[in-house]
């Protein structure tokens, strides 16, 4: 500092009005590229949601199923436990065993 400090002893007003004018610059062009960063994540993000919420969240189902079972279930943003618990459901107020019901696929209906 003590080098900085005798070097701006003498220093005349242009040299000074030069200095400010650079260092704002800087500023604001740091400030320029961090806004541009900032949108370009912005958009990134933003496509990575919409091209997830395009799809539907299909779950994968086992090529071969369980022995006893009636075949393959596709789920529809549909969590496992759910699934399972209105198969469940279904099962007990028909009064027929899990295995002789087939379920082809469960999707939530929203209103």
């Amino acid at each position: 500092m003590f080098l900085v400090n005798q070097a701006m002893v003498d220093v005349s007003i242009g040299t000074a009005a030069i200095i400010v004018v650079l260092g704002m610059g800087v500023v604001f062009l740091g400030l320029a590229l961090l806004m541009w960063v900032t949108q370009l994540m912005g958009k990134i993000m933003a496509g990575r949601r919409k091209k997830a919420a395009a799809a539907p969240n299909v779950q994968p189902v086992s090529a071969k199923p369980a022995p006893g079972s009636a075949g393959q279930v596709k789920l529809y943003d549909v969590p496992d436990r759910t699934a399972a618990i209105l198969m469940a459901i279904v099962a007990n107020k028909t009064g027929k065993p899990l295995n002789e019901l087939r379920f082809l696929s469960i999707r939530e209906i929203k209103e």
